[in-house]
């Protein structure tokens, strides 16, 4: 099979979606890689890598969608790559579906099958989600933190207090793979860490885990409670494939101390606050309601090479089961992978992306 591995366009992402000890393991199966130049620079590994690991470098973005069978990446395409996807071709990224209209008819248009990793699901895991999420969790501490400084439009609360002065308050919205990295992140910097979540058995979980942290069950009247006295907001809920839920509104956000910060981690997914809209690593945050917002749709791009490497480990033998022996035989391998398919053929062939655009439903077709 040839396999493309184009730069990624999407506003300041740095990622790569393959190592080149990937390419490597991929051209010894006897696979062909095409990546495009400069593809894994923002990362750290420059096309010499790729070349010393048997990739065939090529200089034109559109070049590697014109050869390739599968195309890989790390984000969802941007419009200018619409037009280079086709219906035999094998689209395997993020994808985040539910939250834009816009690509999910740009995908059925071009026919192309679209396996996004986000709804890769094996016991009730999201295992091609998780690395990023981890990350995200663990960066929103830090930039929630960076925009509390009064300097950066913020409150002026240190979250880790200091001898004598109470630390600041963080509330997690959500205890998965992000919530939990937050929250960990949040105490080992000494700060009040509150989560809420709706999974009584994860509760007990958190709870054992992080000795420092409370958790609360998951409620708009125990939300609004905390309001008045929380300083960094992290939304971190999820719903596989689907449309974040919006646990946020305005009136809450009114209920917060100007100069707070709220960083929805949620917002791929759409967000999970009412007033969050997307954001980019240059421009990345804004202020409503007082409270200073972060929604930056791509925060692992920012430790691109940590975030690259994660990235890889996780992705790459699904990748080896779709080169290896085309999307049937990898579906017959590893049933989650049939999760993963978003689109077919120019169908919707996932039901939460259906059900968040009101389009019809039909399961993948795989013989």
């Amino acid at each position: 099979m040839i396999i493309g591995v184009p730069k990624e366009i999407k506003l300041q992402e740095h990622r790569v979606a393959l190592l080149p000890s990937a390419v490597y393991q991929l051209v010894k199966r006897g696979h062909q890689v095409v990546v495009e130049r400069s593809a894994g620079a923002g990362s750290g590994y420059p096309d010499a890598d790729y070349e010393r690991a048997g990739a065939e470098m090529v200089a034109e973005h559109k070049a590697v969608f014109a050869k390739a069978d599968l195309i890989i990446k790390v984000k969802e395409p941007m419009e200018s790559e619409y037009s280079l996807l086709r219906q035999d071709q094998i689209l395997f990224t993020y994808l985040h579906l539910a939250a834009s209209r816009s690509l999910t008819d740009a995908l059925l248009k071009s026919g192309v099958t679209g396996i996004a990793y986000e709804t890769i699901e094996v016991n009730k895991r999201l295992p091609l989600l998780e690395p990023m999420s981890e990350i995200a969790g663990r960066m929103s501490i830090l930039v929630g933190g960076y925009f509390l400084a009064k300097h950066n439009g913020g409150s002026g609360v240190l979250l880790g207090g200091v001898p004598g002065v109470l630390p600041g308050r963080v509330v997690v919205l959500g205890g998965g793979a992000s919530g939990i990295n937050a929250a960990r992140m949040a105490t080992g910097l000494g700060a009040d860490v509150t989560i809420l979540e709706v999974d009584l058995e994860r509760m007990r979980f958190l709870d054992i885990t992080l000795h420092t942290a409370h958790t609360l069950f998951s409620s708009e009247a125990h939300l609004i409670d905390l309001m008045p006295t929380v300083d960094l907001l992290i939304g971190a809920v999820l719903v596989p494939g689907a449309k974040a839920p919006k646990l946020i509104n305005r009136e809450m956000l009114r209920k917060m101390r100007p100069g707070s910060v709220l960083v929805d981690i949620a917002i791929d997914q759409g967000g999970c606050a009412e007033s969050s809209r997307p954001t980019s690593h240059d421009h990345p945050v804004y202020v409503e309601e007082g409270v200073t917002h972060y929604c930056v749709t791509n925060m692992p791009g920012a430790y691109a090479r940590t975030a690259t490497q994660a990235l890889t480990n996780v992705t790459y033998r699904y990748l080896e089961m779709l080169a290896d022996g085309g999307l049937a035989e990898a579906c017959q391998k590893q049933p989650a992978l049939i999760g993963g398919i978003n689109v077919m053929k120019g169908k919707v062939t996932h039901q939460a992306v259906a059900e968040a655009h009101g389009l019809k439903y039909v399961p993948p077709q795989l013989s």
